[in-house]
């Protein structure tokens, strides 16, 4: 019998086989052993190219439990484990949309379940840098760079399972906006999971706010500030990175979970060496 994916010699179950024998109702019969299991979802872990500053996340460590802890940190905790004992059957194609302010712990989030997807459900998937990818598909542009904006995006359209990260943290332009379209509208259409992080809260673009607006409520109060100003000093929004119509978009593609408290960057690590 031939064996792939290099089982382990040493394996106690199978002595480097890479089957045992298994017996089911009064029969025995040879099945794959967990080594090559194991061996298998260590192979598509390599391919998911998570970033070496990442490789060491889990859900099992990623802490709510330090001093100071917001509530949310938990609460999306326990819904990205729900998430991923009910991948594929329950999730039915949806990702997840994880907002949060810088340092919260959305990227470990993600990437917890990446991992988690890929080894204990034998998914497949990649984590992309939202920055990244838009830079790569530029250079695509350049006659001297042999590699084009299809052979970049094919496995970001393709991949069973992508996390998106950072998304909205390059500056709005038409290109970034069709770009996000492109890939956001691609995977809606297929049905393929999408994992995202961003820095921007969840909630429509200044515009739309503005819009709906009503006169009676700018004419409150003369001293009120005016629109442009008010807008001048409210905090941009995912709706203002992405445009509101592909806003509106991920809350078919992903269930949103908010993520609240301090830069865990800047508290919990830096505690560590006080």
């Amino acid at each position: 019998m031939k064996m792939t994916d290099n089982p382990t010699t040493d394996c106690p179950h199978c002595g480097g086989l890479g089957v045992t024998l298994v017996r089911r109702d009064g029969e025995q019969f040879a099945a794959e052993c967990i080594c090559r299991f194991e061996r298998k979802a260590e192979l598509r872990l390599q391919k998911a190219r998570i970033p070496e500053r990442y490789t060491h996340c889990s859900l099992e460590s990623f802490d709510t439990g330090f001093r100071g802890a917001d509530p949310s940190l938990g609460m999306a905790l326990m819904a990205t484990r729900r998430f991923a004992e009910g991948y594929p059957l329950e999730t039915g194609g949806r990702g997840l949309l994880l907002t949060g302010s810088i340092g919260c712990g959305k990227t470990h989030l993600a990437v917890g379940l990446l991992r988690e997807l890929i080894e204990q459900r034998g998914a497949t998937g990649i984590f992309c840098d939202y920055r990244d990818l838009l830079k790569q598909i530029q250079n695509s542009y350049n006659p001297q760079v042999a590699t084009t904006e299809l052979e970049i995006l094919r496995p970001v359209f393709e991949a069973e399972i992508l996390l998106l990260d950072e998304l909205g943290a390059v500056k709005p332009t038409d290109w970034v906006w069709d770009t996000v379209a492109h890939v956001l509208n691609t995977r809606y259409n297929d049905k393929r999971t999408t994992l995202i992080t961003t820095n921007y809260p969840n909630l429509p673009s200044a515009l739309i706010h503005a819009q709906s607006t009503s006169v009676t409520d700018r004419d409150v109060s003369r001293s009120a500030p005016s629109n442009a100003a008010t807008r001048a000093m409210r905090e941009e929004t995912l709706g203002d990175r992405i445009g509101e119509r592909m806003r509106s978009r991920l809350q078919e593609m992903c269930i949103p979970v908010s993520m609240e408290g301090k830069d865990f960057r800047q508290t919990v690590r830096r505690a560590n060496f006080l």
